[in-house]
């Protein structure tokens, strides 16, 4: 770096970088594009201060504490990026103003609520029609694959080789593309889907893969109706409780742990894996998913007495 850059130029380049990893930082660049603009008017000179982040952060005083906490935030990991070019930089503690966010739990489904939702699924319309067929298809396809719900509604046809059994998901959340292999049973029903597909809509042009009965392509607005509806027809959401379509993500995340667990797998080597998988760009988002699940606890609780009493039984030897 030639010179000392303003915290404008600074700003530029730290959103430069992260895009070049993949990252949109959209909504991060905007605040933090703000926030340069704010130690512009306020007249600050030189290098990035804890004082000059808590003062933009805590911006409108009447704000939130957690949307305090999130303005903060941005700047703290700018602080430690930029800090590397420029040592005369504070790096901001973390945690300053408070957490970001509370962990709401997901609702993990049972094979039987699962088995409920499809059964319900192929009952819609009366079975006329296409959707029934559609949406037993897409909801089938999140539990087996754990894939984002606009990951699954922007399917193209050509992304979904039904020789190979292989999804292609294309510029995703982290503007990533990725390969997704399917089951054998899960290829199976993609395939009886399409011959669904091409005796409904022999003639649709359109190139999206899951469509309504009238031909167009299924949004989110319509899969979450669908879904809402067939959730309190099942009893699964009232007052409370109120599942929605990404904990079906969850639920694939923790079944597919529990397993790992149940079965000995090196779970350090398996979540990398699971990572890939679902298009994570950093492993820590794949643990995001982990917590609160009873199964999973009761699995850890387990591992760890067999191994306080294996040390405690050594230790008395």
């Amino acid at each position: 770096m030639k010179g000392k850059q303003s915290i404008t130029q600074q700003v530029i380049q730290y959103l430069e970088f992260k895009r070049s990893c993949g990252y949109k930082f959209d909504a991060q660049g905007k605040e933090l594009m703000l926030f340069a603009r704010y130690a512009e008017l306020s007249g600050h000179k030189g290098s990035l201060t804890l004082e000059l982040a808590v003062r933009w952060a805590k911006l409108p005083e009447n704000a939130d504490r957690q949307y305090w906490a999130i303005r903060y935030d941005h700047v703290r990991r700018f602080s430690q990026y930029i800090w590397l070019f420029d040592p005369d930089t504070e790096i901001l503690p973390k945690g300053l103003l408070g957490p970001l966010r509370k962990r709401p739990s997901s609702h993990i489904y049972s094979e039987d609520e699962i088995a409920s939702l499809l059964k319900e699924a192929s009952n819609l319309a009366n079975g006329n029609g296409i959707a029934p067929h559609t949406y037993v298809t897409l909801f089938g396809l999140l539990f087996c694959t754990g894939l984002r719900i606009s990951e699954a509604i922007n399917l193209l046809c050509e992304n979904v080789d039904l020789k190979t059994g292989i999804l292609t998901i294309k510029e995703t959340k982290f503007k990533k593309s990725r390969l997704v292999p399917v089951h054998p049973s899960t290829l199976q029903a993609l395939r009886q889907y399409a011959t669904f597909r091409q005796y409904y809509h022999p003639k649709n042009e359109t190139k999206m893969f899951f469509l309504n009965d009238n031909g167009t392509p299924i949004n989110y607005n319509g899969v979450l109706y669908v879904f809402i509806k067939i959730s309190k027809k099942l009893g699964l959401r009232h007052a409370g409780k109120k599942p929605k379509i990404h904990s079906i993500r969850h639920s694939f995340v923790a079944r597919r742990i529990t397993k790992w667990y149940q079965e000995g797998a090196d779970l350090n080597s398996k979540i990398l894996s699971l990572s890939t998988y679902l298009g994570h760009v950093e492993i820590r988002d794949t643990y995001w998913y982990l917590s609160s699940v009873p199964e999973l606890l009761n699995i850890v609780s387990q591992k760890f007495e067999s191994f306080a009493n294996y040390e405690r039984e050594r230790n008395i030897i």
